[in-house]
């Protein structure tokens, strides 16, 4: 299966769950919650869906009885299930991140999405049940500011290094001084 989101090899790190036994309906309501959020925050506010502690707002699917959860978010619910399963794949990406080099404290979830599985049935003689499949894709990426973080020392340490370079190359007192010292003009003889 492909990704549906553009993708840097040098600055993401991506996971992918194909067929997970998770409603999609739940899952996309759960993807609007976590985008854009630091990596370890998505994970803490997700376990904590988990406890029912912070309920997700139900927003695009929120017809049939969603009741209001305390918080002032409307409509809401705890998918556990979806949680889980979510969870782990941001702990897959994290650990991709790692790999690559990332900073994993400064990851942020770029995009995150649910589509539709693939379309199986439970066994049954006569009346059958649907499966509950869904694909959810994940991309992190370092938050801008932890790029321009390292720039910004990359930047400092080449600084650093070219003064402990003139440091370490002693110019004699004479030629300093030759240096500041404005230049003098030749007398010309008559």
């Amino acid at each position: 299966m492909k990704y549906a989101t553009p993708y840097d090899e040098k600055k993401m790190a991506r996971a992918l769950g194909v067929a997970l036994p998770i409603s999609t309906k739940k899952a996309v309501e759960l993807c609007s919650f976590v985008k854009g959020r630091e990596l370890s925050t998505a994970v803490r506010l997700l376990e904590a869906v988990m406890e029912e502690k912070v309920a997700i707002p139900f927003r695009r699917y929120a017809r049939g009885g969603t009741g209001h959860r305390p918080g002032g978010i409307g409509p809401g619910r705890y998918p556990k299930k979806a949680c889980a399963e979510v969870v782990k794949l941001l702990k897959q990406a994290e650990a991709n991140a790692k790999v690559k080099g990332l900073d994993t404290a400064k990851l942020i979830v770029s995009s995150i999405l649910a589509n539709k599985g693939a379309l199986s049935w439970h066994f049954g003689r006569q009346r059958r049940r649907r499966m509950k499949r869904t694909h959810v894709e994940i991309v992190v990426s370092e938050s801008e500011a932890a790029a321009a973080g390292k720039e910004e020392s990359r930047k400092t340490e080449a600084k650093a290094a070219v003064k402990e370079a003139k440091a370490k190359s002693p110019q004699p007192a004479a030629a300093a001084v030759a240096k500041n010292a404005e230049p003098k003009h030749a007398e010309v003889k008559k």
